[in-house]
């Protein structure tokens, strides 16, 4: 309401001024004329342009039997139309922005026989009309199809920005999944094999740690779908010492470096945790037992992250999720990525975000 208020005064300043001609109108070729009928008949020729935003139909349907009446009554000369269908004209561009096109059309014929039944038969002054009403319609109808077709890209943009969304979600609960249950699978697997009660205990130990902390991001990725959800901080730089002590206690050996200042932007700080947890979650499954380096080197213009590990390596890289995901993270920020075997053996992940 606040935001059309500079429209609305518009519409007032617009009737006054019609209001005036067309009260001038009246009384200007009667002498002896009563301003005690030309305003009132002038008021009702000319309100309904205050109005028309409200009640459209309505405010062209007064304006065009106030403007009728007044003509055939021989209160207002026939030829002094031009303010009454200027009113007129008002009222037939909201009908066509805010109605169907079937019913703004109506509304056009409709005007332009009221107009031209009461033109006297000026061939001049129907054309010029006709041509004003016609104008004005085709001016209405197209903003209403240009409206139309900005509603349909917002609407296709929110669809998009949802399944962006939900492509994201998806990404984080993969990786989340992937890497606590692959944690999850080999210290099952230890427990299942060991004869030493304490080795079983800490097995179970670290199961049920890794285990909360897969629910508690669980919680915290789909708990953006819920407008009343209190979020904790998505994980960044500051999480990835424990996702190293995790990794630890599934056999492998991390050595785990992080250099230069830690406060990141919040996007490229979950994606470096994310990359350092797939990686992690690639040597967890494919080479533990084994030893793994990890270096994060923080500057004022990217964060690059180097994930080496000694295992047997691989020879083929394969087509699972958890490289694409890594890929497409780092193509979001226009960063490098490469993955593969080692120069000394092992596998090693290579990621740099630029964020400057």
């Amino acid at each position: 309401m606040i935001a059309k208020l500079h429209l609305y005064l518009v519409d007032l300043a617009a009737a006054l001024v019609i209001w005036i001609l067309v009260t001038y109108a009246i009384l200007e070729p009667h002498v002896h004329a009563s301003p005690w009928i030309a305003v009132p008949v002038a008021g009702l020729v000319a309100v309904p342009v205050a109005v028309r935003r409200w009640w459209p139909e309505i405010a062209l349907g007064v304006s065009t039997a106030a403007m009728v009446v007044s003509v055939v009554s021989q209160v207002l000369p026939v030829q002094a139309l031009g303010a009454p269908v200027g009113a007129a004209c008002f009222g037939l561009y909201t009908v066509a922005v805010e109605r169907e096109r079937i019913w703004s059309l109506v509304a056009l014929v409709v005007t332009i026989v009221a107009t031209a039944g009461i033109s006297g038969g000026e061939a001049e002054g129907v054309l010029v009309a006709v041509a004003a009403l016609g104008s004005v319609w085709v001016m209405g109808y197209t903003t209403r199809l240009r409206r139309s077709m900005v509603a349909r890209e917002t609407a296709q943009h929110a669809e998009q920005a949802l399944a962006d969304e939900r492509l994201r979600i998806a990404r984080e609960l993969h990786d989340v999944v992937a890497h606590n249950l692959s944690l999850i699978a080999v210290q099952a697997g230890n427990a299942a094999h060991v004869r030493s009660p304490d080795h079983a205990y800490e097995a179970l130990q670290v199961i049920s740690e890794t285990s909360r902390a897969a629910l508690t991001e669980m919680r915290g990725l789909l708990g953006v779908l819920r407008s009343d959800a209190d979020l904790a901080p998505s994980p960044g730089l500051g999480g990835l010492a424990d996702l190293a002590d995790r990794a630890s206690l599934a056999g492998v050996r991390v050595s785990l470096d992080v250099r230069g200042d830690t406060v990141v932007p919040e996007g490229v700080g979950l994606s470096a945790y994310r990359i350092v947890q797939e990686a992690l979650t690639n040597v967890v499954k494919h080479a533990a037992p084994a030893s793994c380096t990890v270096l994060v080197e923080v500057s004022a213009e990217s964060v690059r992250i180097e994930v080496a590990d000694d295992g047997p390596g691989v020879k083929e890289l394969g087509v699972g999720h958890g490289l694409i995901g890594m890929r497409e993270r780092v193509a979001v920020y226009g960063g490098t990525f490469s993955a593969g075997p080692g120069a000394d053996g092992g596998f090693r992940v290579v990621a740099e975000l630029p964020h400057s």
